[in-house]
């Protein structure tokens, strides 16, 4: 069984976030996902997305991710995805914009 979609954003300093996203990534939930990363940008210097709780990920999911990235560096933010899915790596492969993003690998 899936999980129900859920995006939450945790203090991990003064300048910095974590935000945890949860389920499927498509396009019923990717307003959620690009209203919170959107907001983000606007509070922290620095963002990490972890994506270990995704499960799916579709191209409406993939543009609120890209949207996030572009907003984060207009406004002089760092944002990085962070425990990238087997089912996300494969989208970007795919669609050739894993250059578009920083990616973290876990410590």
């Amino acid at each position: 069984m899936l999980d129900a979609f859920r995006v939450e954003v945790q203090d991990s300093g003064p300048d910095d976030c974590q935000v945890f996203v949860t389920g499927e990534l498509d396009i019923a939930t990717a307003p959620d996902l690009r209203m919170t990363l959107y907001s983000a940008v606007t509070t922290y210097q620095r963002i990490s997305v972890d994506l270990s709780n995704l499960q799916f990920c579709d191209c409406a999911g993939l543009n609120a991710l890209i949207g996030a990235v572009r907003r984060a560096q207009a406004h002089g933010c760092d944002l990085r995805l962070r425990a990238v899915p087997q089912v996300l790596a494969r989208l970007l492969r795919l669609t050739h914009t894993r250059g578009t993003f920083t990616l973290e690998t876990n410590p």
